[in-house]
């Protein structure tokens, strides 16, 4: 089977180094031919001026852990509402249902990036630390507990609503039922640009808050000299390979 590769380059940052349109398109597409014959969408727009590079920008992928994004959107904007505080505390469980039968799984921490959450089961933990875990270390046990409390129809509703027209946030990591019947969360390189932008300009929630949790994990799709002062953030299942 032929292994796909993908890096979504979604840049809403306005520190982006300047660069001729030209020379930019040329550097993304050397970036490219690097990987032959492997599907590859990116997302390039400045924030500062009219700047855009588009290439197969609304090709869909399988989400990965860039469907982390508009969860955390719709954590602050809850939070915003008032239906929740940052300070207010969940229990820590690791038992969830699948959207297909409702039948239980569990997340292996062997298979999460982090394993400290899987130590508080059945203690509690505050919505602001669950959502340092999900985007600084991109817990997954964090994701599915904040995202049974928002909910993933609503978190997908907001996406939507901010110009992400054909994200799919469906449901948490790990639902191997779902996973094999092909209800997948999936996005593109564009939607993923369109949230960015929209963090950026505060129309995602609040001014900081957001921002300041909108990805600090190091960049391995190598265009670190395109993205000087952009946090990103990454994902990855056996197939793709997501930057944002």
């Amino acid at each position: 089977m032929k292994r796909l590769a993908l890096c979504y380059l979604t840049l809403a940052a306005m520190s982006a180094v300047p660069l001729d349109g030209q020379d930019l398109a040329a550097r993304i597409a050397a970036r490219i031919a690097q990987t032959p014959n492997q599907g590859v969408g990116v997302y390039y727009r400045r924030l500062d001026r009219p700047d855009s590079l588009l290439v197969d920008a609304r090709h869909r992928f399988h989400a990965a852990s860039t469907m982390k994004v508009p969860v955390m959107i719709e954590v602050f904007r809850d939070a915003d509402a008032g239906t929740l505080r940052l300070s207010d505390s969940l229990t820590v469980v690791n038992e969830f249902h699948s959207i297909v039968d409702g039948s239980p799984y569990q997340l292996d921490k062997g298979d999460d990036s982090d394993s400290s959450l899987y130590l508080r089961v059945g203690q509690k933990a505050s919505v602001r630390d669950l959502l340092e875990l999900m985007i600084t270390v991109s817990s997954n046990l964090a994701t599915d507990i904040l995202i049974e409390r928002v909910g993933p129809a609503r978190a997908n509703a907001t996406a939507h609503a901010l110009g992400a027209d054909s994200i799919l946030v469906l449901r948490g990591v790990e639902d191997g039922v779902a996973y094999r019947a092909g209800r997948n969360n999936t996005t593109t390189a564009r939607d993923l640009g369109v949230l960015l932008a929209a963090i950026a300009e505060h129309r995602a929630a609040s001014r900081g808050g957001v921002q300041s949790r909108s990805g600090r994990v190091q960049n391995d799709c190598g265009v670190r000299p395109l993205t000087r002062g952009l946090k990103p953030r990454l994902g990855s299942d056996e197939r793709p390979h997501e930057d944002a």
